[in-house]
C-alpha cells in the first residue's frame, strides 16, 4: 500500500461503465448542438448586431462544441490506450483555444494591433492552467481520498499528497525542458520562425515518445458521457466519434473569428481593457470543458490521470501553441522574422515562464502536497492585485526563488526527470 493517494485500480473504485447510450446522453449533445446554432446561423447569415451578443452567441458556440470535443475526446481512450491517449486528449481538449489564438496571430500579420492578443491568449491559458487547474484537480483528489481513509483502504497521509504515476515523469521532464526554454522569448523579444520549428519540432518528439510509454496501471472504465459513447458497439462508436469531431471542429473554427473579435470589440464598448479580456475571458470559455473532464477523473478516484492530462496539456502550449504562432503571424502576412513582443508581452511571457518552472520544481518528485497546490493558487489570485511592470517582474523573481528551494529540496528527483524524454520506455525512470 502507497502513502500517497495515486490512481486506485478498478477493484478499489466502483466505477461502472453504461451499459448503453442512452436517451439522456443524446439530449446533452442536443442541448449543445442547440447553443451552437445560432452562431452558425449568424455566420451564413452575416449576422453582427453588436459585439457583446456576437460576445454571447460566439462565445456560447465554443463552449459548446468545446463539450463535444472533451467528450469525444475521452471516449476514444477506448480506442487508443497508453500515455499518448493522454497526450491526445490534452491536445484536443485545447483545440477550441488553439483557434482563437491563431487567429489572432493570424490577424497580426496584416494588422499590428493584433500582436498583442497571440500573446495575451497564450500566457492567460497557461497561467490559468497551473495556477487554478492544477490545484482544483488537487483539492478534489485528496478531498476524495478521505472517503478512502475512512474506509481503511488508505492511510491518512493520503489526504495530505496525490502521487502521479511514473509514466508522467516523460511528461514532466518534456516540460522542465520546455520551461526552460521559454525563457528565450523574453530574451529575443519576440518568437522568430526558426524557434517556432524547433518548437514544433519538441512536439513531434513528445507524441513518439508518448506512444512508447505504457500505463502503470489498470486500464480504468469510462463512465458518464464518454461511457455512453465507449459502451456503443465498435462501428456505431467510431462513426458517432467521428461525427462529434466533425461537427465540434466546423463550429470552432468558424466561429473563432468572430468570437475573438467580438472579445476585442467588448472590451471598448464596455470600458474593460481588451487585453484582459482576451487573456482572461477566452481561456475561461475554450478551457472550462477541460477542466470538467479533469475534475470529473478526480471525483473518481483517479487523480494520477487528472493532473496529467493537464500537464501534457501545458506541454502543448508550450510546444505546438508557442511554436505555431510566428507561422500563422507569417501566413497572415508578417514578416518572416516572426512574431514581434512589446515590452507588456515580453513581462507577461517572463512571469508565465517563472510560474511554470515553479510548477515542475512541484511535481518534480511526482508528489503533488496540498500545501503546494495552496501556494500555487495564491500566487495565481496575487497576480491580480500586481499590476504594475515592477511588480509583476517581482512576482517572477518569486516564482523562481520558491521554485530553486523546492528544487533543493527535490534535488534526487531533477536528473531523472530532466533526462526522462531520452531514455528508453523499459528504463527504470518509468517503472516502479
Amino acid at each position: 500500500m502507497t502513502d500517497t493517494l495515486s490512481t486506485p485500480s478498478t477493484s478499489s473504485v466502483p466505477i461502472v461503465p453504461a451499459a448503453r447510450m442512452g436517451a439522456s446522453a443524446w439530449g446533452r449533445i442536443a442541448v449543445c448542438i442547440v447553443l451552437a446554432l445560432p452562431a452558425v446561423v449568424f455566420r451564413l447569415g452575416g449576422f453582427a448586431p453588436n459585439p457583446l451578443v456576437d460576445l454571447l452567441v460566439f462565445g456560447g458556440a465554443v463552449v459548446a462544441a468545446s463539450f463535444l470535443l472533451a467528450w469525444a475526446a475521452e471516449a476514444a481512450q477506448k480506442d487508443i490506450a497508453g500515455a499518448l491517449a493522454i497526450a491526445i486528449l490534452a491536445l484536443i481538449a485545447v483545440l477550441p483555444e488553439y483557434a482563437v489564438d491563431l487567429y489572432y496571430a493570424f490577424r497580426s500579420g496584416s494588422d499590428a494591433a493584433y500582436e498583442q492578443f497571440a500573446a495575451a491568449n497564450m500566457t492567460g491559458s497557461n497561467r490559468l492552467l497551473l495556477g487554478f487547474g492544477w490545484p482544483l484537480v488537487v483539492v478534489i483528489s485528496l478531498l476524495v481520498a478521505r472517503r478512502f481513509v475512512r474506509e481503511g483502504s488508505m492511510p491518512p497521509i493520503a489526504t495530505k499528497v496525490l502521487s502521479l504515476e511514473r509514466s508522467a515523469r516523460l511528461d514532466v521532464g518534456f516540460l522542465a525542458l520546455l520551461a526552460l526554454v521559454a525563457f528565450l522569448i523574453p530574451l529575443m523579444g519576440s518568437i522568430p520562425m526558426w524557434f517556432g520549428f524547433v518548437l514544433l519540432a519538441a512536439f513531434v518528439v513528445y507524441l513518439w515518445r508518448a506512444s512508447q510509454v505504457s500505463d502503470d496501471g489498470d486500464d480504468e472504465p469510462l463512465v458518464g458521457m464518454a461511457g455512453n459513447i465507449a459502451s456503443m458497439p465498435q462501428r456505431a462508436r467510431r462513426w458517432t466519434l467521428v461525427a462529434l469531431f466533425v461537427v465540434a471542429a466546423a463550429v470552432i473554427l468558424s466561429s473563432a473569428e468572430p468570437f475573438a473579435d467580438a472579445l476585442v470589440q467588448s472590451g471598448s464598448a464596455l470600458g474593460i481593457d481588451s487585453y484582459f479580456l482576451v487573456q482572461w475571458l477566452a481561456p475561461l470559455a475554450t478551457e472550462a470543458p477541460e477542466f470538467i473532464v479533469a475534475a470529473l477523473f478526480a471525483l473518481r478516484g483517479m487523480g494520477g490521470a487528472a493532473i496529467g492530462t493537464l500537464i501534457a496539456s501545458k506541454v502543448n502550449q508550450w510546444s505546438l501553441l508557442v511554436g505555431s504562432l510566428p507561422i500563422a503571424h507569417v501566413l497572415g502576412g508578417g514578416t518572416t522574422g516572426g512574431l514581434p513582443l512589446d515590452g507588456r508581452q515580453v513581462e507577461e511571457f517572463m512571469l508565465t515562464a517563472s510560474q511554470t518552472v515553479l510548477g515542475v520544481a512541484i511535481i518534480i518528485a511526482l508528489r503533488f502536497h496540498r500545501w503546494s497546490a495552496i501556494a500555487l493558487a495564491v500566487l495565481f489570485a496575487v497576480q491580480f492585485a500586481v499590476t504594475d511592470t515592477n511588480g509583476r517582474w517581482v512576482l517572477s523573481v518569486v516564482h523562481l526563488v520558491a521554485a530553486v528551494v523546492v528544487l533543493w529540496i527535490n534535488r534526487r528527483d531533477i536528473v531523472p526527470t530532466v533526462t526522462a524524454p531520452f531514455r528508453r520506455p523499459s528504463s527504470p525512470v518509468f517503472r516502479d
